[in-house]
């Protein structure tokens, strides 16, 4: 069994490699590519890289505009901060180590993205669709003030495609694209993390459901 120090280091290592990776992969792409512009990965259509940004939720989608970013940032901060607190209050009861590192993968996954919130703006120049990439630390400053910066998506994997038939209601015609949301490194750690979490950390989930119910029962003494 693990100590509560070696369960602190993997944990720490996990959310350092997976920022790493995350920034590395953004800063690449950022500095090297024009907005919209994509290449096979290993020659795969079904796999690609293809740089967009955006200014909301995960995988692409948005949120309400400027005061939906900001406040959509401010809750990534607090997600952040309750996600430490969390594991420091479980590595104090010795939870199992797999937890540990689900809520890991998703803390890593929150703060890559909020980099990118914070920061982009303030580092980088506008990526556009023509011309030269963005350049980082521009000398006439970034494209957008503090907490306003976009987050940089690479990821894309349209497995397979189809066209909706003609007499369907609603999607009729339509084409339909899996999967279609563009994400990053961040984004998929977060998914890992939720996933590990429902297939193989349910019971700790029931448990905390089990304890708050009889935390609120009446309790009696026998006589």
């Amino acid at each position: 069994m693990k100590t509560n120090k070696e369960k602190i280091f993997w944990v720490i290592l996990v959310v350092i490699l997976v920022l790493i990776l995350d920034q590395a992969s953004k800063f690449w792409i950022k500095t090297q590519m024009n907005y919209g512009e994509e290449f096979l990965i290993f020659g795969q259509s079904w796999a690609r890289i293809h740089f967009v940004e955006n200014e909301g939720m995960a995988f692409g989608m948005a949120f309400g505009g400027k005061w939906g970013k900001i406040f959509l940032t401010l809750f990534r901060v607090f997600a952040a901060l309750f996600l430490v607190y969390l594991i420091h209050t479980l590595l104090k009861v010795k939870e199992r180590l797999g937890l540990l590192i689900s809520l890991g993968l998703i803390l890593a996954g929150a703060l890559g993205n909020i980099i990118d919130s914070l920061f982009y703006g303030v580092l980088f120049s506008e990526s556009s669709v023509y011309g030269e990439p963005a350049v980082f630390m521009p000398e006439g400053g970034g494209y957008g003030p503090f907490l306003m910066g976009k987050v940089v998506d690479m990821l894309y994997f349209p497995l397979f495609s189809f066209t909706w038939p003609e007499f369907l209601p609603f999607w009729g015609g339509e084409k339909f694209e899996f999967f279609k949301p563009v994400f990053n490194i961040a984004d998929s750690a977060i998914s890992i993390g939720v996933a590990m979490l429902l297939l193989f950390y349910r019971d700790f989930f029931v448990s905390q459901k089990e304890n708050t119910s009889s935390s609120t029962q009446p309790q009696t003494e026998d006589l």
